[in-house]
């Protein structure tokens, strides 16, 4: 088996890993047809942020422009740091319970388990972004951008998404157990809330306000903000909104697939 495995050509080997990949991908689809309630509830908990902030707590402080506007280009970026827990319980059980153990065990592509989830992971990211525009748009946003604009933001929350996945399927392969999750998952309401989700940095105090312009999730929804044609928009985050997932991913990607490799060891 291992000779076979060794003379094979590139592209069959690209092609196996692809297969392989999408095998496990197809996997975790099927868990959400047998737990439909947990895909429910990630896509109504930013919905219930999105009404709360906009009817109930909003006042927009120092924005320009109507409040709402500014509300749901942030509203997506939160979205894009929140739910990772799903994803991060998903990894531990399968260490618990030693399906991973299993999946290396067969002539199956090394890191197609990860490759798997993280797909399906992206999947319920864009729904849970199409259905948040839909809200927006019902509540009385509107992107102003065009159609390059708007799926360049969409292409930097999905971007966004896809660094934070990563360090929470890092996180949840060093937690090793589904109850610590809950302790690192808490991590990411500080990266959502310390950031100027809900209000500008300008309106808080110069120590807080300068947290928030350092966070990353801060440069993506300005920037989602400018490509939207909204108000708190500015052309020179569209950069650092793409710098920072990047640099992200450069680090917490490696340190994933590395924990992975190691799993056997």
């Amino acid at each position: 088996m291992s000779a076979s495995v060794s003379t094979r050509p590139p592209t069959s080997t690209r092609t196996y890993a692809l297969t392989d990949s999408w095998t496990m991908t197809r996997r975790e689809l099927t868990h959400w047809a047998r737990q439909p309630v947990q895909v429910v509830v990630g896509l109504v908990f930013p919905v219930m942020l999105l009404l709360m902030f906009g009817y109930l707590v909003g006042g927009g402080r120092d924005v320009s422009g109507r409040y709402v506007d500014y509300l749901v280009p942030g509203m997506l970026a939160l979205t894009m740091a929140f739910g990772l827990e799903g994803t991060m319980l998903a990894v531990t059980q399968d260490l618990n319970k030693g399906v991973i153990d299993r999946f290396r065990s067969m002539p199956m592509a090394n890191g197609a388990v990860l490759v798997g989830r993280s797909v399906a992971d992206m999947l319920q990211s864009v729904l849970s972004l199409t259905v948040m525009i839909g809200v927006g748009y019902a509540i009385g946003w509107r992107a102003h951008g065009g159609v390059a604009g708007f799926l360049g933001a969409v292409g930097l929350l999905l971007l966004f998404r896809f660094a934070m996945l990563w360090i929470g399927i890092h996180l949840a392969m060093v937690a090793g157990k589904p109850e610590l999750v809950q302790a690192v998952q808490i991590l990411v309401w500080p990266v959502g809330f310390l950031s100027n989700a809900f209000a500008t940095a300008d309106s808080m105090p110069d120590w807080l306000g300068t947290v928030v312009e350092w966070n990353p999730m801060s440069h993506t929804a300005t920037a989602v903000r400018d490509l939207f044609g909204g108000p708190g928009g500015e052309p020179g985050h569209v950069w650092a909104a793409v710098a920072w997932p990047l640099a992200l991913l450069a680090v917490f990607f490696p340190l994933a697939v590395r924990r992975f490799g190691a799993l056997s060891k």
